[in-house]
């Protein structure tokens, strides 16, 4: 099972043998450091949204409320879905979601296992950068590979009135018509308030990355090589699979990587990017780093 460190997964009900979710873009207060709080948009309370886990064959139907103060839409990024369902009103039949009002995207999961990610396709500059993002992971109901599978999403934000080198307790807005951003997250946190992941000697693990972004993140991995083991939710076969230890996660990307935990102790995971392992360019580690600790 598939688990997304301080995020929640999106609950559902089974109706006539459909999964039915409700997924909520609002404005979210997410805490990224202890006592520093972005005003951001997300879903169901939280910025990235919450993980919405599902089966290849599963019939969805997912109702996309919009408390936003303006249009917004979902898009299911990596899905091959309807083309009313892919969420671009800019150019497809699928619609624009009106403030007040919700849609219910419903199709059919064709897609073999893999991981996804769903954000999305209105006022994209800003919505996306609000924090307007999730992860969607089609899991393999006969999976017996690895023993812990975890889900991160790569993300960045300029939070606004902080000088160079500050970092201070408050609630910040976004400044989303930029491209310098001074705070980078793991799954809506900033080391040291990320989640570490635990693993127990001998076991193989997975960890998925996602980025809806504007930025590439390479990310290494200390202690330890790891396989390339799929790319935007598609499987790679053995024989096609580079070993790394880092890897680079681009914008609109996933990238699942697999390795067995033979060399026991607390590992740093992060971005290489210098000024993305710092919170606002302060001395301290921070930003997109957080840990696999032997358990």
């Amino acid at each position: 099972m598939v688990k997304s460190p301080d995020l929640r997964d999106l609950p559902y009900v089974m109706q006539q043998g459909v999964k039915y979710f409700e997924l909520v873009a609002e404005p979210v207060e997410q805490e990224i450091l202890p006592g520093i709080f972005i005003k951001g948009w997300g879903y169901n309370g939280s910025i990235p949204g919450p993980t919405i886990r599902v089966y290849p064959g599963d019939w969805v139907i997912i109702r996309v409320h919009n408390h936003l103060p303006e249009a917004t839409s979902v898009h299911w990024h990596g899905l091959d879905v309807p083309n009313r369902m892919d969420g671009v009103p800019a150019v497809e039949p699928s619609p624009y979601i009106e403030h007040g009002q919700y849609f219910d995207y419903h199709f059919q999961i064709v897609n073999p296992p893999g991981t996804h990610m769903y954000h999305t396709h209105v006022d994209v500059v800003m919505q996306e950068l609000m924090g307007l993002c999730g992860g969607f992971i089609i899991e393999d109901p006969y999976e017996c590979e690895v023993q812990k599978d975890y889900f991160i999403m790569l993300q960045e934000f300029h939070l606004k009135g902080l000088e160079k080198g500050m970092v201070k307790p408050g609630y910040f807005e976004l400044e989303t018509m930029s491209d310098s951003f001074n705070f980078f997250t793991m799954n809506g946190r900033c080391f040291p308030h990320t989640t570490s992941l635990p693993v127990r000697y001998g076991e193989d693990m997975r960890i998925r990355f996602g980025n809806i972004g504007m930025n590439a993140h390479p990310i290494h991995f200390h202690g330890h090589q790891f396989w390339i083991a799929a790319m935007d939710g598609n499987f790679i076969p053995s024989y096609n699979r580079e070993l790394r230890n880092t890897v680079l996660v681009p914008s609109g990307v996933t990238v699942d990587i697999e390795f067995t935990a033979q060399n026991p102790g607390v590992w740093p995971l992060h971005c290489h990017m210098p000024h993305h392992t710092s919170n606002n360019m302060t001395k301290a580690t921070g930003g997109m780093f957080t840990t696999v600790q032997y358990v």
